[in-house]
């Protein structure tokens, strides 16, 4: 069975090579050591940091949630497969293929899980993208490069989507659409977090965008629009197809001069939960009779910038802001979504790396300050009475590329 096996792979390795296709592997090695002031909402024990729990206090009238804790990860490392391949439809033919050893969940810690997978299609000046990468809001030419693998958020939108994108340019500027669903980052509902919810609407997540270009110098605008439907049946047992549209809007812009680079994006937007975001939706209305509900999104607006400087010894400082705006109606019913009891997030990040080739050693420090309250349903769901809480993270990371 072992001889059948090798000459099975030598037939298609070789077959490969007769039709010039070829795979490059690439990736990193990366250890996080870190301390945390007090306990955090995060993901995988800890690595993907969001922002500080709210007090909890125990019988003495003692913030439970105070207290800091430490830990030590590798599971950021990450293998990364570039495909290439002979034309195909007239096309310049490529691919991509990357996991990394994250997991699915925090019960799947160390587990190989899928990033990107996808196949691109390059003409003269249009292209066409089949698979799962970062979702079109996530600008994957100016994400910020903090140390952290939150990679900005929940001040930037984060997700990996499966999708369909086509680009086409002229001189220094694109077009972009993109049709997405929904796999690892998706809506919160009555289920839980679920892809469903965007699945039973049958439309995918729709987003455009304009870009322009110039000496890798770039400033870009788009709108996004995704329908959910939280439920196909009503508390009461009765069929239903009610949905919540939302639309959000965002304009970014990179600059690179010499040694400097200034990054900063904006996003307006409503029901962005499944991007790591603030906000979501939630009830407005529930009829007694029937079970039926309407619903309205909370609406979020969210800024981040980030300054660099250097090569060898690179410094860097992140600045992050999200403010929840509330709905635009009364709710009278459950909140679906990410921190909705959160009025307002800032935070700070300056870090100093130093490359030596394939080595890089990184020091940053986080604060992030959460203003925690209660949602007053009759003010349309905006938070009140917010008292502020904060979290400093102190993180050292070891890379190794290859």
């Amino acid at each position: 069975m072992k001889k059948l096996i090798v000459l099975l792979l030598s037939i298609i390795i070789s077959n490969g090579y007769a039709q010039n296709i070829g795979i490059n592997f690439t990736g990193f090695v990366k250890t996080d050591i870190f301390y945390d002031s007090r306990q955090t909402i995060s993901l995988r024990e800890g690595h993907f940091l969001l922002y500080p729990q709210n007090e909890k206090l125990d019988a003495n009238n003692a913030d439970v949630n105070a207290k800091s804790n430490f830990n030590i990860l590798s599971i950021q490392s990450r293998l990364l497969g570039k495909i290439t391949g002979p034309d195909a439809f007239g096309a310049k033919t490529s691919g991509q293929i990357e996991a990394e050893f994250f997991g699915t969940n925090d019960a799947d810690i160390n587990g190989f899980r899928l990033r990107h997978a996808f196949v691109k299609f390059d003409w003269e000046n249009s292209s066409l993208l089949v698979g799962q990468t970062w979702h079109p809001l996530f600008i994957s030419e100016m994400f910020p490069s903090v140390v952290s693998f939150n990679t900005g958020a929940p001040f930037q939108p984060f997700g990996r989507n499966p999708q369909i994108r086509l680009t086409h340019s002229f001189d220094n500027i694109k077009l972009i659409l993109t049709a997405a669903s929904q796999r690892d980052f998706s809506s919160n509902g009555p289920d839980g977090f679920s892809s469903s919810y965007l699945r039973n609407s049958v439309i995918p997540n729709i987003n455009t965008q304009i870009q322009y270009l110039n000496n890798n110098n770039l400033i870009g605008i788009g709108l996004d629009y995704k329908k959910i439907t939280p439920r196909v049946v009503t508390t009461k047992n009765l069929k239903t197809d009610n949905s919540l549209p939302s639309i959000s809007l965002t304009g970014y812009a990179k600059y690179n001069k010499d040694l400097f680079t200034l990054k900063s994006q904006l996003v307006y937007g409503s029901n962005l939960a499944d991007l790591m975001m603030l906000g979501g939706y939630a009830v407005k209305f529930i009829n007694p009779n029937n079970g039926f509900e309407e619903y309205t999104s909370i609406k979020v607006l969210s800024v981040w910038g980030e300054l660099i400087y250097g090569k060898e010894i690179e410094y860097g400082i992140f600045a992050g802001y999200s403010k929840n705006l509330g709905a635009d109606d009364k709710i009278t019913g459950p909140y679906y979504g990410r921190a909705t009891n959160i009025d307002n997030l800032l935070r700070i990040s300056p870090r100093i790396q130093l490359n030596s080739n394939k080595a890089r050693f990184s020091t940053e420090v986080e604060y992030t300050v959460a203003a925690y309250g209660k949602n007053d349903n009759n003010n349309n769901g905006k938070v009140i009475d917010a008292k502020n809480i904060s979290n400093l993270r102190l993180l050292f990371a070891v890379y190794y590329f290859f």
